[in-house]
């Protein structure tokens, strides 16, 4: 797939544009988006994500297509899960319903900076060393574990993290609008506003790290990798307005999310195995036994095993509904 700077170029132009364009219309002015309003941006950003996929197929190839849908669902899945500990954060630093956007757009901003950069490593790393392959593929064994096992267990506003940015920075104790620092004694003080955005931005650092080896193990093309993630993050600040309530109801998304991480880590080896040049494996030779998975097989299985997670957690959920009313 050739994509060449001036592609490049517009891409970044254009994510840059709808980022300003978003911050000018919706973030600016502080408020609580309706339902309405969040499903029908949600719906558009769904429907943009689609249609360049579609494109991405017709022009070069449904090869490269299939990996864009395929990354995209994935990147889709680990932002929702994303979400997920963004309400938790700004439920603990009680941000007003109508700062919360500004503080999504941030995180979602500085998620899309930090991808970007892992990306690039990540194409550097794949270009010059191919037994990143088997790098990436245990990390995201390793990851797949600890979010099947551990999922929920560590809490971002009382982390190491947090307490050392309390001990070394005056934060007050109320919010002063939507201000991250306000003058008060002669002196500059942190407002909580400004300390929810750096526990967003770190939980944006963690989740950089299975995001994008997770990709890479769907596609080598940087530019798939990069739009995919624009893509999936895109209408993420719409997303948690639309469906706040239902994120607390995805009882297994991160199950689901872990087998999806552990079927790409797999994938991500037998493909090392393919382009092996370890001397200390089979003598610096390709190992081709056991055939490449095909990115339709991709496509399906992770599809599949979204659908699974969500009707399977809302199922479990509307039981435990039940049970709760005829205990009452």
């Amino acid at each position: 797939m050739e994509v060449t700077p001036f592609v490049w170029i517009i891409t970044i132009a254009v994510t840059i544009a709808f980022f300003i364009y978003e911050f000018f219309t919706h973030v600016r002015k502080p408020h609580e988006p309706s339902i309405a309003e969040s499903a029908r941006w949600s719906a558009f950003y769904i429907a943009l994500a689609l249609v360049f996929g579609v494109g991405v197929g017709v022009v070069s190839g449904w090869t490269f297509g299939g990996e864009y849908f395929a990354g995209y669902l994935t990147e889709k899945a680990l932002s929702i899960d994303n979400l997920f500990v963004f309400l938790i954060v700004m439920s603990s630093f009680a941000v007003p319903k109508i700062y919360q956007q500004k503080v999504l757009m941030i995180g979602i901003v500085i998620a899309l900076v930090l991808r970007g950069v892992f990306i690039a490593v990540g194409a550097a790393l794949i270009e010059n060393f191919t037994w990143v392959f088997y790098l990436f593929g245990a990390l995201l064994l390793v990851l797949a574990y600890q979010q099947a096992f551990s999922h929920g267990d560590s809490n971002v506003v009382d982390g190491r993290f947090m307490r050392f940015v309390r001990r070394h920075l005056p934060v007050t104790d109320e919010y002063h609008e939507d201000k991250l620092t306000v003058r008060k004694e002669g002196r500059r003080w942190v407002t909580p506003m400004m300390l929810t955005i750096v526990a967003i931005g770190f939980v944006d650092l963690i989740f950089a790290v299975d995001s994008i080896p997770a990709i890479y193990g769907l596609t080598e093309q940087a530019y798939l990798v990069f739009t995919a993630n624009v893509f999936a993050l895109m209408g993420l600040r719409q997303l948690f307005f639309l469906i706040g309530g239902l994120l607390e109801r995805l009882v297994y998304l991160a199950q689901g999310l872990a087998v999806i991480l552990a079927f790409i880590g797999v994938k991500l080896l037998i493909h090392a195995l393919h382009k092996n040049e370890l001397p200390f494996i089979n003598g610096g030779e390709p190992i081709t036994v056991i055939p490449e998975i095909p990115i339709w097989l991709s496509l399906l299985f992770i599809a599949g095993t979204i659908a699974v997670a969500t009707v399977a957690s809302l199922r479990k959920t509307r039981v435990d509904d039940r049970s709760a009313v005829d205990r009452v």
